[in-house]
């Protein structure tokens, strides 16, 4: 009996095809919901937090702490907030330090996507003390990790693979960041650009769904968006394109200083003769210091970033909160405090772009903070279309699309060709582990079995005994050579096993008599010639073999080659050879042929 696996009917289609999405996507719609009502929990917890630091009232009204009287008592509110942020990170847990997403990216990367029920409390309740006590953080890294740990929570409760655990996370994740922003359409990109590391629709679909569910129930619970509405501008020229991406290139070397900045600041904190439980004490200090010198630069700054949509913050104003919101985030960062990265991202770029806007000769200030946003957001991000959509979603400004695509395309390439990696995978490195973040259709997808295989097989009668066939490998017959397992005929031509050079060795010490047919494998493992590559190499993985016998579908006893390593290999090499290899144009008549001479590649044949 030859052995089958895989499922025919799907074996060429577009997508991978699975009815569990139904289940994953009615489990996102809960995990949505629930993710609405942690977003305003957190909003309220650091509304409370900040009243009752700041202005000594006990009240949950969301405001912000620039406009307290406290003078030089501040230091003693940012310093006590980074303490008790210190204590919960090293009698709690440590996962709840930092700006979130790394945290999230390394539950998916080494943890199968589980995290626990502490991680899930503390996270919120230490970014509340942080931000509610003066950190000039935003509330979305850490949204976003404290809706990933429920969304795996949630994934935990039920038998799932760490694949669908992983979307339940990014869910979670995504429908955090939706419902503190009202931003739907960008925590969905987000989720793809940096959680999933696939485009997929198993993936995809349910996490737009938590993040669309998220969405809709933040309307009843914070409000409607959108969050920083502005006017809407009108279109710019061409004239105008071009220059926002000069700003974007602008806003690249700033995400490029901004990054080293921030690790530069870490690997300071790393050298101090102290336990990390007190660095962000002296990460409060800093920012109390910067808070007093400009009150601006404190808490979350939604405020600062609506005077900078509308223009009413420029010149001097605008260059002290450039700096200072650079030097007071990046030192409070790296101390290994708890708090997120888009708001202090978009108060940093908006800036700049508020102090650019002076030598712009087109478009208002308001206009060029607002692609400055976009552009430093996805530059050190490194999620330009992220940064599109989310600031689109903020302000509903669309005619300003393409000037925020020029600029955030602009960032995105600088900060590619300048830096090995973002603010949010530099940290992911430093832990020993290497995030791949360029998302492509696997080559053993798109190549078939027929493409990759060998016609030239050489089969051997089922009568043929062991001797005789160790005779030809002695002799070293250049067709027994080729190969390390031989399939099998009978008498009629026919498919019947396969033998290896394995069972060949075992079965000439016990009977050198013995047939092929009695020493290998009946009934092998199969492959037809329509199938993917991709279809092939799992057989081999799961039935831990190395060599696969390809026959007709209509006739799975007639034998038309034969796939081995080899031919996996080559299915690789030929993505190489279409990244590296440079053909010869009709400018150039003299390509370069260093490729196909090392790799021994042509152009014509497609295989070595």
């Amino acid at each position: 009996m030859i052995l089958e696996t895989g499922q025919h009917g799907d074996r060429l289609a577009d997508f991978t095809r699975d009815r569990r999405i139904i289940v994953l996507s009615l489990l996102a719609a809960v995990i949505g919901a629930l993710g609405a009502l942690v977003a305003q929990g957190l909003v309220w917890l650091i509304g409370a937090v900040t009243n009752i630091a700041f202005y000594g009232r006990w009240s949950s009204l969301f405001v912000s702490p620039a406009a307290n009287t406290l003078g030089i008592a501040v230091l003693l509110v940012t310093v006590a907030g980074g303490v008790m942020i210190g204590v919960m990170a090293r009698y709690g847990s440590e996962k709840i330090r930092g700006h979130g997403i790394p945290e999230a990216l390394e539950a998916i990367l080494v943890g199968s996507s589980r995290m626990d029920m502490k991680v899930a409390v503390l996270k919120p309740l230490s970014s509340a003390l942080s931000i509610g006590t003066g950190g000039p953080f935003g509330a979305e890294g850490p949204i976003i990790m404290t809706g990933g740990a429920f969304g795996s929570l949630v994934a935990q409760l039920f038998r799932l693979s760490p694949a669908e655990r992983k979307t339940l996370l990014v869910a979670g994740a995504a429908a955090g960041m939706s419902a503190i922003f009202a931003s739907p359409a960008a925590a969905t990109l987000l989720a793809v650009e940096l959680l999933l590391f696939e485009w997929r629709p198993r993936s995809f679909i349910p996490v737009a769904v938590a993040a669309s569910v998220a969405a809709a129930c933040r309307v009843p619970l914070l409000g409607p968006g959108p969050v920083f509405p502005v006017t809407m501008h009108g279109p710019l020229n061409g004239e105008g394109i071009a220059l926002a991406f000069g700003v974007g290139i602008v806003a690249g070397l700033a995400s490029a200083a901004l990054t080293s900045l921030v690790y530069g600041c870490e690997d300071l904190f790393q050298r101090l003769p102290i336990h990390w439980m007190w660095w962000p004490a002296i990460g409060g200090l800093c920012v109390g210091i910067g808070g007093i010198l400009d009150p601006r630069i404190l808490g979350v700054g939604y405020d600062t970033i609506r005077q900078l949509l509308s223009g009413r913050m420029l010149g001097a104003a605008a260059i002290g909160l450039l700096v200072g919101k650079a030097i007071v985030w990046s030192v409070a960062l790296g101390s290994g405090t708890s708090g997120g990265v888009l708001a202090p991202l978009l108060i940093i770029g908006g800036a700049l772009g508020a102090v650019e806007a002076r030598w712009i000769p087109t478009g208002d200030p308001g206009l060029w903070a607002m692609i400055s946003m976009a552009a430093m957001m996805g530059g050190t991000m490194r999620s330009p279309l992220t940064a599109m959509v989310f600031t689109l979603e903020l302000t509903h400004d669309v005619s300003a699309l393409p000037a925020l695509l020029a600029a955030c395309i602009g960032a995105h390439a600088l900060t590619v060709l300048l830096l090995r990696r973002s603010i949010l995978t530099e940290k992911v490195a430093r832990h020993g582990h290497h995030v791949a973040r360029e998302y492509s259709v696997d080559p053993l997808e798109s190549l078939r079995v027929a493409e990759v295989m060998d016609t030239g097989v050489f089969a051997i009668p089922e009568a043929m005994t062991l001797a005789e066939l160790e005779a030809r490998l002695a002799r070293r017959d250049p067709e027994v050579m080729k190969h390390h397992a031989y399939p099998i005929i009978d008498a009629d031509g026919g498919l019947a096993g396969i033998i290896t050079r394995s069972d060949l060795l075992r079965g000439i010490d016990v009977n050198p008599g013995m047939t092929v047919l009695e020493a290998g494998s009946r009934g092998p493992i199969v492959v037809y010639p329509d199938e993917t590559v991709r279809d092939a190499a799992r057989r081999m993985l799961t039935g831990n073999i190395g060599r696969l016998p390809v026959v007709r579908r209509d006739n799975p006893r007639q034998l038309v080659g034969y796939l081995g390593r080899p031919g996996i290999l080559a299915a690789r090499l030929r993505r190489i050879r279409d990244d590296e290899e440079r053909e010869p144009g009709w400018l150039l008549p003299v390509g370069s042929r260093r490729v196909a001479e090392t790799t021994g590649f042509s152009p014509a044949r497609g295989k070595p």
